[in-house]
């Protein structure tokens, strides 16, 4: 048995090993599990304790299948059609946020038939932003440890070295848990004082789309972008375009819904 006997690796003894990113994930779930009780009663929401573990084995299915889903179309798609066995390698590396994004999103659309009576899908993604945005930022301290998804060259004293490149590395990692973690806080404070149902998922997606647009332009690519002649964007760039798109689109819908519930009283 080892702790620790690799970077990528928290634990391992014989033939089982257990990585740092999939600890991580286990963070976050157990994160969810605690909160989201809390988020539901803060929010007047009636949510019963088998309903969180509900959402909490949903939201676990949603993150791994979406996420490998989403890298396996988003960003290798040639290679995997030639290897399609190491689409079910999860252990290898490889997941998407967006498409994790949308894994989840489906699983809760699916999960929510069960809840409708007493949960609207608005109070629903309203409390679930945020234990999904704290769990990103655990998602990117798992790349941090691993090394990966590092930005470019930097001479600013909290430069990272990376093994097997030359010079100090922007931490574009740490820079996404921040990110992440202002998110959550933000959405936190949406959901203690906004009226609206809604608001909340609507400020998540506009502020992580927002957000991951402007940092990847500190962020190694891992895969070929898109140039336009006049503008080149990342592949994460226009994946993030629908983010805050429906951002945009949940925020005025709700402003307006709002207003006109205040005209009517």
């Amino acid at each position: 048995m080892q702790l620790f006997p690799t970077r990528q690796i928290f634990f391992e003894a014989g033939p089982i090993v257990v990585h740092w990113y999939g600890m991580m994930y286990l963070a976050a779930f157990l994160i969810a599990w605690l909160i989201l009780p809390v988020l539901a009663r803060k929010r007047g929401v009636l949510l019963r304790s088998e309903d969180a573990g509900d959402l909490l084995f949903a939201g676990v299915l949603g993150t791994i299948i979406g996420g490998r889903l989403g890298y396996v179309l988003f960003y290798a798609p040639l290679y995997f059609a030639e290897n399609p066995l190491e689409i079910l390698m999860v252990w290898n590396g490889g997941m998407s946020s967006h498409g994790g994004m949308i894994g989840v999103a489906i699983a809760m659309l699916i999960l929510h038939t069960r809840l409708k009576d007493r949960v609207t899908i608005w109070q629903l993604g309203d409390i679930l932003v945020i234990p999904i945005a704290i769990g990103l930022a655990f998602g990117r301290l798992g790349n941090f440890i691993n090394l990966e998804l590092y930005g470019p060259l930097t001479n600013l004293p909290w430069g990272i070295l990376i093994p097997g490149k030359e010079g100090l590395h922007h931490p574009t990692q740490i820079y996404a848990m921040v990110k992440d973690l202002s998110i959550a806080g933000i959405c936190l404070l949406s959901l203690l004082r906004s009226k609206n149902d809604g608001m909340t998922l609507g400020f998540f997606f506009l502020l992580y789309g927002i957000l991951r647009f402007l940092l990847e332009y500190i962020r190694v690519e891992t895969a070929s972008g898109f140039d336009l002649g006049f503008l080149y964007f990342t592949r994460g760039q226009v994946l993030t375009i629908p983010v805050i798109t429906i951002g945009l689109i949940i925020l005025w819908k709700k402003s307006f819904d709002h207003g006109r519930l205040d005209t009517s009283q």
